[in-house]
């Protein structure tokens, strides 16, 4: 894993596509900003984990265009 500080207003760059930006800093708590391509699913860990048992479980179908949690981004589904 790669430790970074940032201060607020701060960003680091993923892969030339992602930027993600220290908006707030409020005691433990840290917003963030993230610009991503809309083919790059961003969610908190704890929802991506929960669709991922959703998929794995047959609960959840996704849409052609929606990349599924156990995908990669570069294995998204293509989009029509």
């Amino acid at each position: 894993m790669l430790v970074l500080s940032r201060k607020k207003n701060e960003s680091i760059v993923i892969d030339e596509r992602i930027v993600i930006t220290v908006i707030e800093i409020r005691g433990d708590k840290v917003r963030l900003g993230i610009e991503a391509p809309r083919d790059v699913a961003i969610h908190r860990h704890e929802i991506y984990e929960s669709l991922k048992r959703m998929h794995q479980d047959g609960e959840l179908q996704a849409a052609p265009d929606v990349p599924v949690p156990d995908r990669t981004v570069n294995e998204a589904a293509p989009q029509e």
